[in-house]
């Protein structure tokens, strides 16, 4: 079940213009180049902020995310018609072969449900050609982020938002459980009956070799755990190996 923020259109929408800052992306795009990937399967690509750059780049995507309305904006975009759009996840995709799966943007930690991630794995595992990659990244536990998860520490006021105006936004904490920390983002409105709007979101905070050992049990080879360039310290970049055939 994907998070309120990209079932809601309204929301969606604002996904983009709320953080366009995309610097995130430039790690994986230099790995589609280390690997010469000329074919990507994105997993929670969202609203297609990646797959479009891929795409713009001569590259064969296919973008699968369960939220409706993400895809529904991702669709909208200039060049859409050059990616293959999916609407489920990767525990139930059509036969594919391709040179290196992604999951961007902590989209694996959105994957709460360890059955759901077990399976999730293992259809990444089955759209990889025998030598292809995985590569997705996840916040270092240890690092506490959600202690900055609070109004104080993430409000922002953004301006001009194209067909809205001006929007406030904050991250409230709800609740920290073992692994799973739930939040609330909110957004207010200037001069809309709909003034406030808010979305709860779960994440599950997976160790290191908690990772590595479920990649192990899916088939992969683990080659490399990397640092985030634009989070150092703080993230993991995981880089798994579907083993070619002998």
């Amino acid at each position: 079940m994907a998070d309120e923020i990209f079932r809601d259109r309204r929301l969606a929408e604002l996904y983009d213009p709320l953080d366009p800052d995309r610097g995130d992306l430039d790690a994986y795009l230099l790995l589609v180049e280390e690997f010469g990937a000329r074919s990507v399967l994105d997993i929670g690509c969202g609203t297609g902020v990646f797959a479009l750059l891929l795409a713009e780049r001569g590259v064969e995507v296919v973008g699968v995310d369960p939220a409706g309305a993400s895809l529904d904006v991702a669709r909208g975009r200039p060049g859409a018609d050059r990616v293959r759009w999916i609407h489920g996840d990767a525990t139930a995709l059509p036969p594919l072969r391709t040179d290196l799966v992604t999951m961007t943007a902590n989209v694996a930690q959105a994957i709460v449900d360890p059955e759901v991630w077990r399976r999730t794995l293992a259809g990444a595992y089955e759209a990889l050609r025998p030598g292809g990659h995985l590569v997705f990244e996840t916040r270092d536990p240890a690092r506490r982020a959600w202690e900055a998860w609070n109004r104080e520490d993430s409000y922002t006021v953004t301006t001009d938002v194209p067909g809205v105006g001006t929007v406030e936004s904050w991250v409230e904490l709800i609740d920290v459980t073992g692994q799973l920390v739930t939040f609330r983002w909110h957004y207010a409105f200037e001069g809309r009956q709909d003034g406030a709007l808010t979305s709860d979101s779960t994440l599950r905070f997976r160790g290191r070799e908690e990772i590595e050992a479920d990649l192990r049990a899916r088939g992969y080879v683990l080659e490399d755990v990397r640092d985030a360039p634009d989070r150092p310290g703080r993230e993991f970049v995981f880089v798994a190996c579907r083993p070619s055939a002998f």
